[in-house]
C-alpha cells in the first residue's frame, strides 16, 4: 500500500478574508455624504488581557504530536476547515478471520515485535485527499451517481431477462450462479508487505488475487469523480489489499524473505482459508474528516 500524497488548497479563509476587507473598503466617491474631511478620526480602544488570553495561539492551529498517534505522522498538517477524504470498502471480520489474525501477528512479531494489529479493516479505492467542509456534499453526490453507474453497467453484463427467466424455471442451479455472478465477491488470500510513500509506515496486508477487474473498475468510477473536483487519482497498477499489521518505520527487510514465506504457509494451511478469504463486498464507503457515507453494492 502507498500512503496518500495529499493535495493541498489554499484556504478559502485567505479568500473569505480578502472578500471582506474589499467589501469593507469605500469605492472611490462612494460614501463621502457620511463624513466630512473635517471628521474626528475614530481611535481604537486596546483589547484587554483577559479577552486576548481566552484565545492562544489561534493563528498557529492544533499541534501535533506523533506520540499520541502511535507515532505516526501526519501527511499534511492539520489545517481548519480541511477535511481528509477516504474512498474503500470496509470488511467486517469475522470470528474465524480474527482467529488466524491471532496466529499471523504473534509470528511476524518474532521479527518485528512492534507490529499492532489495526482496529479496522478495509481496502482502499482512493488516496486520502483534501476537502473543503462545503465540497463534501456535492463529492459524496457525485461518488453516490458514479457507483450507481457502475452497478449499471455491472449488472448489464450479465444475462437477459428471458433467459434469466428460462434458467431459473429450467435449471435453478444454473441461475443461483448467474446470480451470484453478478454479486462482487473478492478473494484475498497473498501475504505481501507494504509501506508508505515516505517509508515512515509498514503494514502486513493480505492481496487480492480474484476480483482485481471489479476492483479497477470500481476505481475507475471513483477517479472520475477526483478529476471532477480536481484531486489526486489512485495509484497506477493498484495492490488492492487488506491491511492486518502495521508499524512505525521501513521494516520490509525484516519481514520480506522467510518471514513473508512462513506468513503465506500459515495462511495456506489455516482451516478452511479458501472459504474464508473470499469475500463479498457489500458497499464503498467514504470517510470525511468524521463523518461516513455508504454507497450499497448490490
Amino acid at each position: 500500500m502507498s500512503a496518500a500524497l495529499l493535495v493541498g488548497y489554499s484556504s478559502s479563509g485567505s479568500e473569505d478574508e480578502a472578500e471582506a476587507t474589499s467589501s469593507g473598503r469605500s469605492r472611490p466617491g462612494a460614501g463621502g455624504a457620511h463624513r466630512d474631511q473635517g471628521s474626528i478620526p475614530s481611535q481604537r480602544l486596546p483589547v484587554p488581557d483577559s479577552v486576548l488570553n481566552m484565545f492562544p495561539n489561534t493563528e498557529e492551529g492544533p499541534e501535533d504530536d506523533s506520540a499520541k498517534h502511535g507515532g505516526r505522522i501526519r501527511t499534511f498538517p492539520h489545517e481548519r476547515g480541511n477535511w481528509a477524504t477516504h474512498i474503500y470498502i470496509p470488511y467486517e471480520a469475522t470470528e474465524e478471520f480474527l482467529d488466524l489474525l491471532d496466529v499471523l501477528l504473534p509470528h511476524a512479531q518474532t521479527h518485528v515485535p512492534r507490529l499492532v494489529r489495526m482496529e479496522e479493516f478495509h481496502l482502499s479505492l482512493s488516496q486520502s485527499v483534501v476537502l473543503r467542509h462545503h465540497w463534501i456534499l456535492p463529492f459524496v453526490q457525485a461518488l453516490k451517481d458514479h457507483m450507481t453507474s457502475f452497478q449499471r453497467s455491472w449488472l448489464d453484463g450479465g444475462c437477459s431477462e428471458g433467459l434469466a427467466d428460462k434458467m431459473r424455471s429450467c435449471v435453478p442451479s444454473a441461475w443461483w450462479l448467474i446470480k451470484d455472478q453478478n454479486r462482487f465477491f473478492f478473494t484475498a488470500n497473498r501475504v505481501k508487505i507494504y509501506t508508505n510513500q515516505e517509508k515512515t509506515r509498514t503494514f502486513v496486508g493480505l492481496e487480492v488475487t480474484s476480483g482485481h477487474s471489479q476492483f479497477l473498475d470500481l476505481v475507475s468510477e471513483v477517479d472520475r469523480v477526483m478529476e471532477e473536483f480536481d484531486l489526486t487519482t489512485f495509484y497506477q497498477n493498484p495492490s488492492f489489499h487488506i491491511s492486518l499489521a502495521w508499524c512505525v518505520g521501513d521494516a520490509c527487510l525484516q519481514l520480506e524473505g522467510q518471514c513473508l514465506q512462513e506468513l503465506q504457509e500459515i495462511v495456506d494451511e489455516f482451516e478452511d482459508s479458501e472459504l474464508l478469504l473470499r469475500v463479498h463486498a457489500e458497499q464503498v464507503r467514504c470517510k470525511s474528516g468524521n463523518k461516513f457515507f455508504s454507497m450499497p453494492l448490490k
